[in-house]
């Protein structure tokens, strides 16, 4: 069991934030069977030709080599700076790190698991490695996670005001509760599927916390430098993408409301902002708005402001009629 041992400073700096990176390196991984996690069948047979054509290419097989161990060297991988975090501030910040580090920690990784691709040791033994490694990331990015990455990215968005709602409702015991593996015990936090030998302070620090959908179910932890202390969880809600349970039927609620109304109401099993919605829905900004003013209006949902954003959640009625098909 790892635990991380919190002050009262520790909560007052502890933030969310979100990494790209992170998410494609995870997903390459499942991809490339490096973890027992496996994607949903139709989603991997749509991505499985299209990685197959990637790992041609050396630089990615070496992406690879260095990830067949846990999610690889830090310098892949460089803590996120919040919420706005996109894969160009993920590349700018790898190209950043001291070649000697980046030297250090690949040789690190080779010697814990040693690679014999001719052409994967070439490409890590390059002057130029870290840019290869970038360009690889980004040609993968866009090639496997860049069509998907707006849908997932709002789950992760919509998980964070979750639990930015519960913190500010009672407190950071409440808005950890329920993340998977993850538990506030006597002033710490612990998580039992992680081990460590001791106790890790935070110094102060504070910790960061950063949903992923790949990472389902498990949990991962961060705790040396470059990182601060940092938790990444699965996002709330995302088991639903994975798990074979049939979707709700919404026939009865879309013959009463009409289908989009219908279905921002199913969607709204959790806060979401109108850009959120439309997102996840593929439905245009200015449609969801105004499907949002009827239901605002016929009492299914109600509205609240959360910093510079606009929230729309279910009221009583709304989540009585919702139960009806889910």
């Amino acid at each position: 069991m790892l635990r991380f041992e919190v002050s009262t400073d520790d909560l007052l700096h502890s933030r969310f934030g979100l990494s790209p990176v992170f998410e494609l390196t995870s997903l390459l991984r499942v991809l490339g069977r490096l973890t027992s996690r496996r994607l949903p069948p139709a989603w991997a047979a749509r991505l499985a030709p299209t990685y197959r054509e990637l790992t041609a290419d050396p630089a990615l097989r070496a992406l690879l080599a260095l990830h067949s161990r846990h999610h690889g060297p830090s310098f892949l991988a460089q803590p996120p700076a919040g919420l706005t975090q996109t894969l160009a501030d993920d590349l700018a910040a790898m190209r950043a790190t001291p070649i000697a580090e980046v030297r250090r920690e690949i040789d690190g990784c080779l010697q814990r698991r040693p690679c014999r691709d001719e052409a994967v040791l070439a490409v890590l033994g390059r002057r130029d490695v870290v840019d290869r490694l970038a360009t690889a990331i980004a040609t993968a990015w866009d090639a496997l996670l860049a069509p998907d990455w707006p849908r997932l990215r709002v789950i992760c968005e919509r998980d964070v005001l979750f639990r930015a709602g519960e913190l500010g409702r009672a407190g950071w015991a409440a808005a950890i509760a329920g993340l998977p593996h993850v538990h506030w015990r006597r002033g710490g936090i612990e998580i039992d599927r992680l081990l460590g030998a001791a106790p890790v302070p935070t110094d102060g620090s504070g910790l960061m916390l950063i949903p992923s959908v790949f990472i389902w179910p498990g949990v991962a932890a961060f705790s040396e430098p470059p990182w601060p202390r940092a938790i990444l969880y699965a996002a709330r809600g995302v088991g639903a993408l994975w798990e074979p349970t049939p979707a709700a039927d919404p026939g009865a609620l879309a013959a009463l409301l009409g289908a989009a109304r219908a279905r921002i109401v199913l969607a709204l099993s959790a806060p979401a902002s109108t850009t959120q919605l439309a997102t996840a829905l593929g439905m245009t900004i200015g449609g969801t708005g105004d499907h949002l003013a009827v239901l605002l209006r016929a009492g299914l949902v109600d509205r609240a402001r959360a910093g510079r954003s606009v929230l729309y959640r279910r009221t009583p009625l709304g989540d009585a009629l919702a139960a009806t098909v889910e």
